[in-house]
């Protein structure tokens, strides 16, 4: 199923719509602010399988991030981080970055790897913080985005319906979505190292 929703001014009809599939464990397809992603409600642990099994990865060795609607939902699942990091990260969301930042014991048993950490995310689009905002908690990110693919299927949504329709619940089109992955900035040791150059250019 394709949903059309505008980033302009979604509309929350369409929004809620999106929200109940995520609350009955469904799995979706929505833009961001760089890639398409895949992703489900965090806290079911069969819909967060579901994406390992269509992104064929295993799920102890992934870095899957989490996508907020803004900064309030930070202490829920990371451990206390300083005010520089804070500060730092404030100013460069919501944007197309990704920080690493410890976990705590808030984060669902299913996503703990060995590592410990968990990635968040404040996309700057308007949809799918709407939808994070009105779902109550994060979604779990991962990009439709793979190296060997035709680059339409990853940024044209009626193609990526096409391609991962029968694998998702549903598709939300926002427009054409970009080729290039968030910055990713590691915070764990206390000063933000940047370990991917992305599409946000990080300023410390």
């Amino acid at each position: 199923m394709l949903v059309r929703i505008y980033p302009d001014n979604p509309n929350p009809k369409q929004v809620r719509q999106v929200v109940d599939v995520l609350r009955k464990g469904g799995v979706i397809v929505y833009p961001t602010d760089t890639v398409y992603g895949v992703g489900c409600d965090i806290t079911n642990a069969k819909a967060v399988e579901r994406v390992a099994r269509i992104k064929n990865i295993k799920l102890e060795k992934s870095n899957f991030s989490f996508i907020c609607s803004d900064l309030s939902h930070l202490s829920d699942f990371t451990r206390p981080i300083d005010n520089h990091i804070f500060k730092l990260m404030k100013r460069h969301l919501p944007g197309p970055f990704t920080f690493i930042l410890e976990a705590n014991n808030n984060v669902p048993r299913i996503f703990k790897n060995r590592k410990k950490t968990v990635g968040i995310r404040v996309p700057d689009n308007s949809i799918i913080r709407a939808i994070v905002e009105e779902l109550g908690n994060p979604i779990m990110s991962t990009s439709v985005h793979d190296d060997d693919e035709v680059l339409d299927y990853t940024t044209d949504p009626e193609l990526i319906e096409e391609k991962y329709g029968a694998l998702v619940d549903l598709v939300v089109d926002g427009g054409y979505g970009d080729l290039t992955p968030s910055t990713i900035v590691d915070c764990t040791s206390g000063v933000a190292e940047v370990v991917r150059e992305g599409k946000g250019e990080f300023i410390d």
